[in-house]
């Protein structure tokens, strides 16, 4: 299973969202490229970048998220306001390894199906739930649509894989969200990324055996040194297989 440790960038610092709140961010006083670099450092194959004041369609990171894809030394998993075409061509050239969409797959999912079969391995579908409904608009506006119906509605779309972040669940409430996230990812047609639900290192041990489950964002977590990134990546990934002993 990958580890995607990630970061979440706000007038240009890291911050944590509490259930997708852009007013109530957590400010964490770290520098986000030295950060990025230190991802790679200590073994991450990938990361995750999302940039909120990109959601609410203001620019003021791109410098940032420039400097982040530069400096990082693994690809970067960039998510954050793309509402069409251009937006996520133009990030991909400027060397974004793979490009999270949300809202626009839910306003137009004709153009999605098209950006992911033109850009393999590249477009990577966002489902963030609330009560039951597919968020859109940054978490702000619910859309009629349900999780699994939307996931459906894209059948053998060549998504890189697919974000599930279950946003009403409490920061406690793990169980219920692994629930929501297994029964999703049981009927994917694409690999499933849980997002929001590593608190600890168990909760990856656990992750480790929901099926078509290829990864997990691992931020706040991090930031809290709840997790160890080194020690993170090491269980995520799978262990021998048990060998009978003949006598």
């Amino acid at each position: 299973m990958m580890i995607y440790p990630t970061i979440e960038i706000q007038h240009g610092r890291c911050v944590s969202l509490e259930k997708g709140r852009l007013d109530e961010a957590t400010i964490w006083h770290v520098d986000p490229v030295e950060t990025a670099h230190g991802f790679a450092v200590a073994g991450a194959e990938w990361m995750h970048l999302t940039d909120f004041d990109a959601v609410e369609g203001r620019d003021e990171n791109s410098a940032l998220v420039e400097e982040i894809i530069r400096a990082a030394g693994i690809p970067v998993q960039l998510g954050g306001g793309f509402r069409s075409r251009e937006s996520v061509e133009r990030w991909i050239d400027k060397g974004a390894g793979r490009i999270v969409i949300g809202t626009m797959a839910a306003h137009n999912p004709a153009l999605v199906r098209e950006l992911a079969e033109h850009h393999p391995d590249q477009i990577v579908l966002a489902v963030d739930v609330w009560r039951g409904q597919v968020m859109t608009e940054g978490w702000r506006t619910s859309s009629a649509l349900t999780p699994d119906s939307f996931i459906s509605a894209f059948g053998d779309t060549p998504f890189a894989g697919i974000i599930i972040t279950d946003i009403d669940s409490d920061m406690d409430e793990v169980d219920a969200q692994l629930g929501l996230i297994a029964g999703l990812a049981a009927h994917a047609r694409s690999q499933v990324i849980a997002s929001g639900v590593v608190r600890s290192i168990d909760d990856i041990a656990r992750l480790t055996y929901v099926p078509n489950i290829s990864g997990a964002l691992v931020g706040r977590a991090l930031f809290r040194k709840a997790v160890d990134l080194g020690e993170a990546l090491a269980v995520a990934q799978p262990g021998p297989e048990p060998v009978a002993e003949f006598q």
